[in-house]
């Protein structure tokens, strides 16, 4: 490991017992300090991701992944309140997550703890930097932020004002730091186990795969958004249509936007040209299956391939199907495990959909784009989950925890 690392991650391990004896009332003086900083220095973040976009245009960056970069003065807005909002939550460290006694007299409870240095590695969304930052702090963790190189400029503005902020509230800078260097810095992090307590990947799914599969570092997998919506053949078409317009083009670039739309073939003849014709007003191009490219002209054939991906952008595929388990095996063969959508008013349907499908999330007559922490009330969230342990969907604050159980007698011994 480089001595550059390796110094960065035994300070962040040297300050986790000074963040770890902080009540919440420290924690959340130096949130909101961050937040009061990131204002001050709205400017120099502004002038530095500018920087970095033009480099990204310049290089080709995709529209999607442009717009993940951008930063304007309500997204910096939105940053300095999200660690705000996160100082009113409730403090997740010393909560009791269960207590009994046993037969002989002895105290057990179940206590959320911090992890300790949690390193997070992710791509083109310098929002995040602030969101893992605030995240970390107020669960009691230390934060090691390996953003992209895309948004160096960036990370490197925004990781200044919140060190400044800590150091105004009396805490240590290295509570939070910024990893910088090639791709060697994330190998490195990988193989710090002991300096590491956890990594978190967030990004595409080269990066994500890298890191799951490589790591020596315990890792939460934070998941592709490969999401689908079922129009089923009880569904309210109007409704319907509704959901799929504000889960596919409010923000087409997020891992909750749907990628597919799965349409019975009951209701599929008035449902795929109502749906045709409001996506392309919104400038979305539709790829069908042959079933449904016969029923509109507009849609062009969609590839095997493009089922399995996420578009990232205004493309939306869409599928007839001849039943609600053939919509449930196409999500189960192509689905991440995001979120996954179905409208219907058959309470049937929607408690078959709801026990067989294996997502994060999954809804009934509502739209995807309320899965995030945000949205939930949990605040800014560290990503969203697809793995199947404690943390599954969005992760804020009782997620970045572990527990420790602490067992309180008067003498008793173990026969």
């Amino acid at each position: 490991m480089t001595t550059a690392f390796v110094s960065q991650a035994q300070a962040a391990k040297a300050v986790c017992p000074q963040l770890r004896r902080a009540d919440r009332a420290t924690k959340d003086a130096a949130l909101r300090a961050m937040a009061e900083q990131v204002r001050t220095d709205c400017a120099t973040i502004l002038t530095a991701n500018e920087t970095d976009v033009s480099r990204g245009r310049t290089a080709g960056m995709s529209q999607a992944m442009l717009d993940r970069l951008t930063l304007t003065p309500q997204r910096v807005e939105a940053m300095a309140c999200g660690l705000e909002d996160l100082a009113r939550l409730a403090d997740p460290v010393g909560e009791v997550v269960r207590g009994w006694t046993t037969p002989q007299g002895v105290h057990i409870e179940q206590v959320r703890v911090p992890i300790g240095v949690i390193g997070i590695i992710y791509e083109a969304r310098p929002n995040v930097t602030t969101d893992a930052a605030g995240i970390c702090l107020k669960s009691g963790n230390v934060a090691l932020l390996r953003g992209s190189s895309s948004a160096l400029d960036s990370n490197r503005a925004i990781v200044a004002a919140l060190r400044a902020g800590l150091t105004r509230a009396g805490m240590p800078s290295d509570l939070v730091s910024l990893v910088e260097g090639g791709h060697e810095v994330t190998g490195e992090m990988m193989q710090a186990r002991g300096l590491v307590d956890l990594l978190i990947p967030r990004g595409g799914k080269g990066l994500i795969q890298r890191v799951v599969t490589g790591s020596a570092v315990p890792v939460i997998e934070t998941g592709l958004g490969n999401c689908h919506l079922v129009i089923d053949a009880d569904a309210d078409l109007d409704m319907a249509l509704r959901i799929a317009r504000n889960a596919k083009v409010q923000r087409p670039s997020v891992c909750n936007a749907i990628e597919t739309v799965l349409v019975h073939a009951d209701i599929a003849p008035q449902a795929i040209a109502a749906l045709t014709d409001q996506m392309v007003a919104d400038g979305v191009t539709l790829h069908g299956d042959p079933r449904a490219v016969a029923l509109d002209k507009r849609i062009v054939p969609v590839t095997a391939e493009e089922y399995e991906a996420e578009y990232l952008s205004l493309d939306l595929a869409v599928k007839v199907v001849d039943s609600l388990d053939e919509a449930i095996a196409h999500i189960a063969r192509y689905g991440t495990g995001h979120s996954e959508t179905i409208v219907t008013n058959s309470v049937v349907a929607a408690q078959e959909f709801t026990a067989m499908v294996d997502a994060a999330a999954v809804l009934v007559n509502a739209s995807s784009r309320f899965v995030d922490g945000g949205q939930f009330g949990f605040g800014a969230e560290i990503g969203i989950s697809t793995q199947k342990m404690h943390a599954r969907g969005p992760m804020g604050l009782p997620e970045m925890t572990t527990t420790s159980y602490r067992v309180v007698g008067t003498g008793q011994i173990r026969s």
